[in-house]
């Protein structure tokens, strides 16, 4: 097993245990000095794609599993990263317990456009069933974003 930090959609527990059932959540935590954006407009079928970006200032809202090989294996499908969508890096998160050693993805491509207001609820909403705090879900809720169907 290998940990992996959840920031966006993947922070819905119900679609990760679809997306990998045999790894559980381990705990939830914060990355500090990162933030969450969008970028790849370019790729998305209907706006920017949720992506990190290092920000000394800045924190992300994250859920970390204890991820298969077989599912790390079905994860990186979904989040194209065998086709270079997504890259993975090793990154640091603070949990309640203390420090711990994760990798996540990063949008291979530039920062910048809007991400669709459906995609930005799917996000809010997933980060609101990962008990992630009101104000981090209400600040995702106020972010601009594109008008559907644009």
């Amino acid at each position: 097993m290998t940990l992996y930090a959840a920031y966006g959609t993947n922070l819905d527990p119900a679609r990760m245990s679809e997306r990998c059932p045999h790894s559980p959540l381990r705990t939830t935590g914060w990355l500090q000095g990162w933030r969450l954006t969008f970028g790849g407009e370019e790729h998305g079928w209907d706006g920017s794609l949720t992506t990190i970006v290092e920000d000394p200032f800045e924190q992300v809202f994250v859920a970390v599993y204890d991820i298969t090989r077989e599912d790390e294996v079905d994860l990186d499908g979904w989040e194209q990263a065998d086709y270079g969508l997504y890259r993975k890096t090793k990154v640091r998160v603070a949990t309640m317990t203390g420090e711990v050693v994760v990798w996540t993805y990063v949008l291979d491509a530039y920062e910048g456009g809007l991400p669709s207001a459906t995609y930005l609820g799917t996000l809010a909403d997933a980060a609101e069933a990962a008990d992630a705090p009101t104000d981090y879900v209400a600040a995702l809720r106020r972010r601009p974003c594109r008008s559907n169907g644009i």
